[in-house]
């Protein structure tokens, strides 16, 4: 690596110790998946998970990850996932990156005591990586 005095933008911060590094990344994998790895397990039948589209049941309808359920954030109740055991992880997604659905989605599943992730890249990444919607 070059050596200077006038580091570039992406040096200009010197990057976190190793440890605290690891510490960060492992911490977003504990929060969040990706749809590659969600569209593996479920195509593997792998799903030990339940997969919540949290989009409008318009949105829903237009198109979705197959296998998904749609409970829209708003309706993210106690009672509306109370048919799953208390030890079932929810993964949530919503439009993409632009969308902060699928934050407020695990906020409120997490406000319930809930394990959950977040599929990052919601609809968007899906379509992204090739996978097909159903409709």
């Amino acid at each position: 690596m070059k050596t200077t005095t006038n580091p570039s933008p992406v040096t200009a911060t010197p990057p976190a110790p190793p440890s605290v590094a690891l510490a960060h990344f492992e911490r977003l994998l504990a929060l969040e998946t990706d749809c590659w790895d969600v569209h593996q397990s479920m195509a593997n039948g792998r799903a030990d998970f339940v997969l919540l589209d949290v989009r409008s049941p318009a949105l829903f309808a237009a198109g979705r990850v197959p296998g998904a359920v749609n409970l829209p954030h708003g309706r993210i109740v106690a009672r509306n996932l109370a048919d799953h055991p208390p030890e079932t992880v929810f993964v949530v997604y919503c439009a993409g990156p632009h969308c902060n659905g699928a934050d407020s989605a695990a906020a409120r599943i997490a406000r319930l005591g809930r394990p959950v992730k977040k599929m990052v890249g919601g609809i968007e990444g899906w379509k992204d990586e090739g996978f097909y919607l159903a409709t």
